[in-house]
């Protein structure tokens, strides 16, 4: 079993409480069909757990995914004008459809102006930050994606809702 090599910090995507008594990362890619099945699974044992759970996204776009670097790079330029969570949710709503003229257009929808998200997406600090999430996912020993640590450990079983769900009460009991 390997351990996540960077705790979740400041830089994180989180939903959820930071003092929550589980925490659940996700090193994902927006293209891939298997954290697209992954993702309402997430949203239901959130729902669940509420309080208890914290939840913070990674990128870890796969080179086999033609779109999946310009996905979590307009992601991550959603982030900086305030609106990472929602462009996030839209972009696996959309899977389908993250050709660059769409994610532009999923700009426009959540009220971010395409050009601003156009600019930021190729920022150094963007860049960056996708670099280090996959550096660091790379140090925890992600060998795919979806990709998921609770509290720090990995978590190698199915993520299928019943199991998550079990792996993460379980791991509330002293």
């Amino acid at each position: 079993m390997t351990k996540l090599s960077i705790p979740v910090s400041a830089r994180d995507h989180v939903q959820g409480e930071v003092g929550a008594p589980l925490t659940l990362v996700q090193y994902g890619d927006y293209q891939c069909p298997s954290c697209g099945q992954a993702y309402p699974i997430v949203k239901a044992v959130q729902q669940k757990l509420g309080a208890r759970l914290r939840f913070v996204f990674r990128n870890y776009p796969l080179p086999q995914h033609p779109h999946a670097l310009h996905a979590a790079e307009v992601a991550e330029a959603a982030a900086v004008l305030g609106k990472f969570w929602e462009m996030h949710d839209t972009l696996y709503q959309h899977q389908a459809h993250l050709e660059d003229a769409h994610l532009l257009g999923y700009a426009t929808q959540l009220g971010l102006d395409p050009g601003a998200v156009a600019k930021e997406a190729s920022s150094v600090k963007v860049v960056n930050h996708i670099k280090a999430d996959i550096a660091g996912g790379d140090a925890s020993g992600v060998q795919g994606t979806p990709a998921f640590y609770i509290n720090g450990e990995s978590f190698e079983d199915s993520w299928d809702e019943a199991t998550l769900l079990a792996v993460l009460e379980g791991a509330l009991e002293p």
